[in-house]
């Protein structure tokens, strides 16, 4: 089952993270804030990495649309959730775009380093 999970985490375009997702870098971050400051520190990120275009922003969704512009293109979307007051979770969803169905484990590897960004700027929870 392991070694399964792990070749389709490299012949993959695609990876998402999810509450109780195998791979822990994949699984869902939670942080210590609101919604809507989520939102506008995700914003922030965003507009401010040359490496990153947004797309589109739905606050009532708590949804950011974004391209990777720079290197490997990818899109990605960011879902926000305030599951209780002062816990937030972000998700990502992120397909590699290539002419290959496969990525090398890049989506993962990426999504990885969108977590390390959001950990500098927001606190996170320790869920352990």
């Amino acid at each position: 089952m392991a070694f399964r999970h792990t070749v389709s985490k490299y012949l993959n375009n695609h990876a998402e993270t999810s509450e109780n997702h195998w791979d822990s870098t994949l699984q869902t971050k939670y942080y210590k804030t609101t919604k809507d400051k989520a939102m506008a520190a995700l914003e922030n990120i965003y507009k401010n990495a040359p490496n990153y275009e947004i797309n589109s922003i739905s606050q009532d969704h708590g949804e950011i649309s974004l391209h990777v512009k720079k290197g490997k293109k990818a899109f990605i979307v960011v879902t926000v959730i305030m599951v209780r007051p002062y816990q937030t979770a972000i998700d990502f969803s992120v397909t590699t775009e290539s002419l290959l169905p496969i990525d090398f484990g890049y989506s993962t590897k990426l999504i990885q380093r969108l977590y390390e960004q959001i950990n500098k700027d927001l606190p996170l929870i320790d869920k352990k």
